[in-house]
């Protein structure tokens, strides 16, 4: 197989799998849940400022700030611009959080961003690659179709999470049927996505410098904060994951269909990797810490009645 032929597959295989894993995120969620929140107003301009400013802003500082390299950057901002990632529920369940908060903000993002996403990878990447490093002169360009970008999400992300949602909504039986293999065949696809590209890009992931994964922790930590401050005490794990987790299938059919064969990939693939390991521990800690908190509060309650008792008693007396 020719390398052009491989990036072919990759891009097409890349499709499928955020076609598949959109449907499976309909298959969860119920219509009345995904208004519920969509009509929370100032929850979704929340979490809108934190996916779609401060998180691409975090980003374009800290590109300009590494003097990145040109394909490596793309491959990071692409990341940056596309929220609403399947991994965002999980994560808050685990940080023992609001779960279903969690799974409608990924919905009302993931629909949201195959618009949001192109338009503003068009806007930003060309101010980030204006303060990098000039490309050799044999280089292709770095530029987004963001018309095309958007159709090709629409079909491949907005269209199936609609088809998702009328099943549940139609046929609720028949989707917690197929629920379940659904997200098995997304973990399957994923996995397969991953491993051409490591397979393809294999020389240039290896050749990740340390900044660069340092540069992927700060920007993971940037949507850590963003979704802390902007969370509320109630809604707090859930925004944290909402924002912190990057929708990577989404960035994974960008990147692959604009700049297949380049660093851009591996760029993304090491940072989906990266960000999914960072944020499993930190949802592990969050979920440990909110056990152990629960735990002193159990053992705090009996001698607060043991208390009342006896003040009792001694009135009694």
């Amino acid at each position: 197989m020719t390398t052009d032929q491989l990036n072919q597959l990759i891009n097409i295989v890349a499709s499928i799998t955020l076609f598949e894993m959109m449907v499976a995120i309909g298959l969860g969620v119920t219509v009345a849940d995904v208004l519920r929140v969509a009509t929370d107003w100032r929850l979704v301009a929340k979490a809108s400022l934190a996916s779609y400013v401060l998180v691409p802003a975090a980003a374009v500082g800290l590109l300009i700030l590494i003097q990145a390299d040109p394909y490596v950057a793309t491959g990071f901002l692409i990341c940056a611009v596309c929220p609403g990632a399947p991994y965002g529920p999980p994560f808050t369940g685990m940080a023992k959080g609001n779960v279903g908060v969690a799974v409608a903000l990924m919905v009302v993002l993931a629909g949201s961003s195959a618009l949001a996403g192109p338009l503003l990878l068009q806007g930003l990447l060309p101010l980030v690659l204006g303060h990098l490093p000039a490309l050799p002169p044999d280089s292709p360009p770095l530029a987004i179709d963001a018309g095309k970008v958007v159709t090709t999400l629409m079909m491949a992300q907005f269209v199936p999470l609609c088809l998702g949602l009328a099943l549940r909504q139609c046929r609720p039986t028949l989707a917690d049927r197929l629920k379940k293999p659904a997200n098995l065949l997304s973990m399957v696809l994923n996995l397969t996505t991953l491993s051409l590209i490591l397979f393809a890009q294999f020389d240039m992931l290896i050749g990740v410098p340390l900044r660069g994964y340092l540069g992927m922790l700060a920007l993971v930590l940037a949507g850590v904060a963003a979704g802390w401050l902007l969370g509320g005490s109630g809604n707090r794990s859930a925004m944290v994951m909402a924002t912190s987790v990057r929708n990577v299938g989404v960035a994974l059919v960008i990147v692959t269909a604009a700049f297949a064969g380049t660093r851009a990939v591996a760029a993304a693939t090491a940072f989906a990797m990266f960000q999914t390991v960072v944020m499993a521990l930190i949802a592990a800690l969050w979920g440990r810490l909110e056990s152990s908190s629960d735990a002193v509060l159990a053992t705090q309650l009996p001698s607060t009645k043991e208390t009342k008792v006896e003040h009792h008693d001694g009135e009694a007396l």
